[in-house]
C-alpha cells in the first residue's frame, strides 16, 4: 500500500467511481418530483408518495440483498448495481422522449434506485475495507465525505441549469451517465479481490452456495452483529435518532420559511447551498483532528456539538437576519458532521469483521432510511398540531439529549487497539 498521502491506484479508481455517481445523484436531486409536477402534473400526494414509498420499499428490497451481497464477490455486485441504475433511470428518458412516461414508472424506477443505492453501499464499503489498511480507512472515509459535500454544493446548481437550458429529463441522463462511468471506474481496479466466505446457509447442506435458501435469522444478522455490540450498538442508535430528527424538520422548515416568513424560493436554496461548504471543511479537518487528539475523542466532541445547533432554527424570522440565523445554524451542524461521519464510518468498519460488512451496512441504511421516513410522518403530525416552529424546537431539544447515547470514550479507545490505541498511550506517557 502507497505510504504518504497517497492511497494506492487501486483507490483512486474507486474514489472517481464513488465521485462520478455521487455528482450524478446531486444533478439529479429533486428529478423525479420536478417531472411528475412539470410533465405529469401530479399533486402534491403524489409526489410525497414518490419520495417516500419509492425509500420504503427500496429499503425492504434491499433486506435479502445483505446478505446475498457478504458472500459475493463486492466489485461484480457493484457494477452490476451501477448498471441496473442506469438502465432504470435510461428507462424514463426513453418513456419521456415517445410520450409514454407515467407516474407508476417513475415509482418502480424509485424503488430500484433506492434498493442499488443501499446495496451499493453495503458492497463497496466491504470493497473498501480489503483494499486498505485499518489505518488508512480513516483517510479515505474523510476523501469520501469531502466528495460526497462537494456534490452537494455543486449538483443541485448544475442540474438546475439542465433543466432550464436542456429539458426536465436531461438530469436523468446525467444521473445515468454518471453510474456507467462508476461502473467503469470500478472495472478498472486491478487488485484480484479476495475470495469470499462461504455462506452459512450453504455450508450448513454441504452443497453449494444458493444464495436464495436464506433462512430469516441470516436475514437480521446484520441487526444482531450492531445490537449486541457494546460500541456499535450506540453509535448505531445515536446516529439513526440524529439524522431522523433532522431530517424531519426539513420540511417543517421549508413549510415555515417559504410560507409565513416569507423567503423566496432562491433565499431558501441559499440558506440551504452555502453551508455545504462546512462539510468541506469538516472532512479536511476529521484526520488531523483524530490524528492529534485521538479518534475516540474526536467522535465523542464532534458527536456534542452537530446537536447543538438545530434547536436556534425555531427561532429564525423574515428577512437578513434570519436568513443568516439559518446559514449560521447550517453551517456550525454541517461542519461538525463532516467531522463525525468519517471517524464514525472509519469505526464503523474497523469494529466489523470482514465478513459482516455488508450486512451491517446494509442493516444500517435501512434502519436509517426507516427512521427518516417514521419521524418525518410523526412531525408532519406534530406540527399539524402545535405549528412548524414549535416541531422544530421539540426536535432540536430531543436533538441535545442524543449525546447520551454515545459511547464512553475510554470504551471507544479501549476498541480502537491498533495503530490509535498505541498513539494515545504515547501521548499519555509523553503528557506525564
Amino acid at each position: 500500500m502507497a505510504g504518504g498521502s497517497s492511497l494506492g491506484r487501486d483507490f483512486g479508481w474507486l474514489w472517481a467511481a464513488f465521485a462520478a455517481s455521487t455528482l450524478g445523484t446531486w444533478i439529479a436531486f429533486n428529478a423525479f418530483p420536478l417531472l411528475a409536477i412539470t410533465v405529469l402534473h401530479e399533486g402534491a400526494a403524489e409526489v410525497a408518495a414518490l419520495a417516500a414509498v419509492g425509500a420504503a420499499v427500496g429499503a425492504a428490497v434491499a433486506v435479502p440483498l445483505g446478505p446475498w451481497v457478504e458472500f459475493r464477490r463486492k466489485r461484480p455486485v457493484m457494477i452490476a448495481t451501477d448498471l441496473a441504475r442506469c438502465a432504470a433511470l435510461l428507462s424514463v428518458a426513453g418513456a419521456f422522449a415517445l410520450d409514454r412516461l407515467g407516474f407508476v414508472q417513475l415509482l418502480v424506477v424509485s424503488v430500484v434506485v433506492a434498493g442499488a443505492d443501499i446495496t451499493f453501499g453495503a458492497a463497496s464499503g466491504a470493497c473498501l475495507k480489503a483494499l486498505l489498511r485499518p489505518e488508512d480507512l480513516l483517510r479515505a472515509q474523510a476523501r469520501l465525505e469531502s466528495t460526497t459535500w462537494t456534490a452537494t454544493v455543486l449538483g443541485p446548481p448544475l442540474g438546475g441549469a439542465l433543466f432550464a437550458l436542456v429539458g426536465p429529463v436531461a438530469t436523468v441522463l446525467a444521473d445515468a451517465v454518471s453510474h456507467l462511468l462508476s461502473a467503469a471506474g470500478i472495472r478498472a481496479i486491478g487488485r484480484p479481490e479476495p475470495v469470499p466466505a462461504r455462506a452459512p446457509w450453504a455450508a450448513a447442506r454441504g452443497g453449494a452456495d444458493e444464495p436464495g435458501r436464506l433462512r430469516p435469522a441470516d436475514l437480521v444478522e446484520g441487526w444482531r452483529h450492531i445490537l449486541g455490540h457494546p460500541l456499535l450498538r450506540p453509535l448505531f442508535l445515536n446516529t439513526v435518532l440524529v439524522n431522523g430528527l433532522i431530517m424531519a424538520t426539513a420540511p417543517l422548515l421549508a413549510v415555515l420559511m417559504l410560507g409565513p416568513l416569507g423567503f423566496a424560493p432562491w433565499q431558501y436554496g441559499l440558506a440551504f447551498a452555502v453551508p455545504c461548504v462546512g462539510g468541506l471543511v469538516g472532512s479536511r479537518l476529521a484526520r488531523p483532528l483524530a490524528a492529534r487528539y485521538g479518534g475516540h475523542r474526536v467522535l465523542r466532541v464532534a458527536g456534542v456539538l452537530r446537536v447543538c445547533w438545530p434547536v436556534g432554527l425555531a427561532f429564525v424570522r423574515p428577512g437578513v437576519t434570519g436568513l443568516l440565523l439559518v446559514m449560521g445554524v447550517e453551517f456550525a451542524l454541517i461542519t461538525c458532521s463532516g467531522v463525525f461521519n468519517p471517524v464514525l464510518a472509519a469505526h464503523r468498519l474497523g469494529l466489523t469483521a470482514t465478513d459482516r460488512v455488508a450486512r451491517t451496512l446494509t442493516a444500517w441504511s435501512v434502519t436509517a432510511k426507516a427512521s427518516v421516513a417514521a419521524l418525518t410522518a410523526l412531525w408532519g403530525l406534530l406540527a399539524a398540531v402545535t405549528g412548524p416552529r414549535a416541531a422544530i424546537a421539540l426536535a432540536g431539544l430531543l436533538l441535545l439529549a442524543t449525546p447520551l447515547l454515545l459511547p464512553r470514550a475510554d470504551r471507544l479507545l479501549a476498541a480502537a487497539g491498533g495503530e490509535e490505541g498505541r498513539k494515545e498511550r504515547e501521548r499519555t506517557d509523553h503528557q506525564d
